[in-house]
């Protein structure tokens, strides 16, 4: 294998000017993401053998990327997503033309207005983050709040198993943390801990390989007018794309990112895609969540088989399929940011997507035994084998490489996740 080119990611701030791009030496090309005062817009990939490029072009790529994204936050009644598409990533904005939105006086104005100017009454915040043995990632996630410009209510670090006291020791260099061992293994198990010492009206979560943007609290807030809205995820950016696994989980696996448009999941989108099993990991990602705290006490806490340290993943898809089941509403909102700094080696990612279709997996089977909703039955004995049969094939004429890479690992994976829940058929 020759030796990996890094992407260099670029943030431009709009409100601030376009810049000319100068080429960048090492490079193989630019992840560029539009910004208007701090609320994200959308990205373009721009090669290397494109650079360097005037600002003129760069001017004329934003405009094509944020256009469609502006006019469906302006717009109070949004299409529909056609339903075959909730399968697809990423989901593609879809709003007035151009011609219609320029009816509009001062759109980027408008949409800044929005989120500067909320009709929400306040709601008090808890942050939760679970972390377990890595003390030197969760500085940097640590450090990154204090830039909030809107603290939380409080912020509550669970300490899961540890085999040292290393995070105990950082954790004290934090005044406004507070730390909270939890001695038995497990992410459920640690946020099921961590909600139960916060106090907040909200509880947001995040992880410890994450740093979050300086208006994420203030804006998370602004999300629940809806009263009826229980769970918003938000857009987690990469923080870099400097290895060669990064770069495959981000553009071969699709990421964490949902997109930049707002997504409201309810009832009706469940109903309609029960029958082949609900997409509920499509409503966005564990290391941007944030839960209103009365949605415990109307489904339960999280399921302590699933998740890192048991099953592997999908704790987080699991209960939004609780939460929609029930009737209420999970929304997907791009303008609460996280940054997150993706496994940095093809080893560890293997073991990453080993342990994510293991947990989903078992995830689909724990909603089966719940609801008997054939459609988690279906994934597993068709939608799944289909789609990775298919990867198999293709996979083999490419040497396994990029995208294919981790085919094998999430094949294991889900053969795992079988074998895991006739372990633990219950809590």
């Amino acid at each position: 294998m020759g030796t990996f080119i890094p992407w260099k990611i670029l943030h431009v701030e709009l409100s601030e000017g376009i810049p000319n791009l100068a080429a960048i030496p090492g490079c193989q090309g630019i992840q560029l993401i539009f910004w208007w005062r701090g609320i994200p817009l959308g990205h373009q990939e721009i090669l290397a053998e494109q650079l360097p490029m005037p600002d003129t072009e760069v001017a004329n790529r934003a405009s094509q990327t944020i256009t469609p994204v502006i006019g469906d936050q302006l717009w109070p009644k949004r299409p529909e997503l056609p339903l075959p598409e909730y399968f697809n990533y990423p989901f593609q904005p879809v709003s007035p033309n151009l011609p219609s939105l320029l009816t509009l006086e001062n759109p980027l104005e408008l949409l800044s207005e929005r989120w500067s100017n909320p009709v929400v009454e306040a709601k008090t915040v808890s942050l939760v983050i679970c972390t377990r043995d890595r003390p030197e990632q969760l500085a940097n996630c640590l450090r990154s709040l204090q830039n909030l410009s809107l603290s939380p209510h409080e912020i509550i670090v669970v300490d899961n198993a540890p085999t040292s006291s290393e995070t105990r020791e950082l954790t004290a260099q934090f005044p406004q943390v507070r730390y909270v061992l939890e001695p038995r293994s497990g992410l459920s198990v640690a946020r099921n801990t961590g909600i139960r010492h916060s106090s907040g009206e909200i509880i947001a979560f995040t992880d410890d390989d994450v740093e979050v943007h300086p208006e994420w609290i203030a804006r998370l807030q602004y999300c629940f007018d809806d009263p009826q809205v229980m769970v918003v995820t938000g857009l987690v950016l990469p923080a870099e794309l400097a290895t060669d696994s990064q770069l495959v989980f981000e553009k071969g696996l699709g990421g964490f990112s949902q997109g930049y448009r707002t997504l409201t999941f309810d009832l009706d989108f469940f109903n309609n895609m029960k029958k082949i099993g609900v997409p509920v990991w499509r409503i966005g990602a564990g290391a941007n969540m944030t839960i209103r705290r009365q949605a415990f006490d109307l489904v339960g806490y999280f399921d302590e088989r699933l998740g890192a340290g048991a099953a592997g993943c999908s704790e987080d898809s699991e209960f939004w399929y609780r939460i929609l089941a029930g009737g209420w509403l999970c929304r997907y909102e791009p303008a609460p940011v996280v940054y997150h700094y993706h496994r940095g080696n093809l080893e560890t990612l293997k073991r990453q997507m080993y342990q994510y279709m293991r947990g989903h997996v078992a995830a689909l089977l724990v909603q089966f035994n719940r609801y008997r909703h054939w459609g988690n039955l279906y994934r597993i004995l068709v939608s799944l084998p289909l789609y990775y049969t298919k990867l198999l094939f293709v996979g083999s004429l490419r040497g396994f490489k990029d995208r294919y890479s981790t085919v094998i690992s999430e094949i294991l994976g889900c053969l795992a996740g079988i074998i895991f829940y006739l372990k633990n058929p219950s809590v």
